[in-house]
């Protein structure tokens, strides 16, 4: 779910899978996680939020595939991030 305006409904959109470059992993979200902050980006309360926002970062999932010169995950292992 994007948000495109501050109190304003979020919009569903199919967003490109990335690539993950050199020292990224890329992560399959099984759960995510909205924080105070994203609410307060949500309710218009923070000054110049980066638009579109994607909400929820934190996050429980599976590395799906890693970047050049990642050494500590592989494809598959679980990971939560903050």
């Amino acid at each position: 779910m994007v948000l495109d305006r501050a109190c304003q409904a979020l919009r569903s959109t199919e967003m490109p899978i990335p690539t993950p470059g050199p020292g990224q992993v890329l992560v399959r979200v099984d759960a995510c996680a909205v924080c105070r902050t994203d609410l307060h980006v949500l309710d218009g309360d923070l000054p110049h939020p980066k638009l579109p926002w994607v909400l929820g970062h934190e996050i429980i999932g599976r590395v799906a595939a890693v970047g050049p010169s990642v050494t500590r995950f592989r494809a598959g292992d679980r990971v939560g991030v903050p």
